[in-house]
């Protein structure tokens, strides 16, 4: 091990999720919510000034946009192959299955649009191009127009803006898949 991996091991560790112990006053009542149920909201709870202003867009975000769940799904599952997030992806893997998305499609949203439903490629395709050139053709607004309108054009940038944000710290500290996502994935793990 390099001198540098050291380093980086040691600046990651301080960014491991926080026990219930750990946990701070400002934000304590969180922690029987979303934020202390998943590992990635333990690790934001370093900063509970972040964690509390996350609240209401992740409630936006995940519950209340224009996408719908299974559209939704699509969105955050393109966006956590798009940033090589297992932890994203494999969460999300969970609650496609919840929403109804069968195995092969889920599947399908890792690979070529080509190999997608239509629909499930315009979605893909829009995450594509935010992901590579940080906007989206005049084709790929007008393709989402029809598909979700106008509010949904917005609510798939903004998803793809939030995923990528989590995407970013649990790919920077290494964050660890919760226990109970990867046991369900190990009893049943994706086919195809």
């Amino acid at each position: 091990m390099t001198h540098a991996a050291n380093d980086l091991d040691l600046l990651v560790k301080p960014f491991a999720p926080l026990t219930d112990e750990q946990w701070p006053a400002e934000a304590v009542d969180l922690i029987g919510g979303f934020a202390g149920q998943l590992n990635v909201y333990r690790v934001m709870a370093h900063n509970p000034t972040l964690l509390r202003a996350w609240v209401d867009l992740r409630e936006h975000v995940v519950r209340n946009n224009s996408l719908g769940l299974v559209r939704n799904e699509v969105v955050i599952l393109r966006t956590g192959v798009r940033h090589n997030s297992d932890y994203e992806w494999n969460h999300h893997v969970l609650r496609a299955r919840a929403c109804g998305l069968e195995e092969p499609r889920i599947a399908s949203l890792r690979g070529p649009l080509g190999n997608m439903t239509g629909e499930d490629a315009i979605l893909a395709g829009a995450v594509d191009e935010l992901l590579t050139n940080s906007k989206m053709s005049a084709r790929a607004i007008a393709q989402l127009v029809d598909l979700v309108g106008k509010e949904g054009v917005l609510d798939v940038m903004v998803t793809v803006g939030f995923y990528s944000t989590l995407a970013f710290i649990v790919n920077t500290f290494g964050t660890p898949l919760d226990t109970r996502i990867e046991r369900e994935l190990s009893e049943q793990p994706l086919i195809g």
